[in-house]
């Protein structure tokens, strides 16, 4: 069966499956994996070769406001992370 949402403890659990390393093992190497690209994403663009780019951008403050209340705000600028997959997904994708 395959899921909509895949969480960190399914991945975790893949590879202990896949690999059959242990649960413990399979939580450091996907720990390490998100600590290596969150590090090098705020350095600039990571390119993981075959499944795509992650890059920071920066998004401007502008104005905001409740839909239910009709209210008004500011919205602080921030970065954010883009993600654009690689040609090889998306021809994998549309198949």
């Amino acid at each position: 069966m395959i899921k909509n949402k895949i969480t960190k403890k399914d991945l975790i659990k893949s590879i202990n499956i896949k690999t059959g390393f242990s649960y413990n093992f399979s939580k450091k190497i996907i720990n390490d994996f998100i600590d290596i690209i969150l590090k090098n994403i705020k350095e600039g663009k990571v390119i993981l070769k075959g499944i795509g780019t992650f890059q920071t951008i920066h998004k401007k403050e502008r104005v905001g406001r409740n839909p239910k209340t009709k209210e008004t705000f500011i919205i602080t600028a921030r970065k954010s992370i883009s993600f654009k997959p690689s040609q090889k997904i998306l021809d994998n994708l549309n198949k």
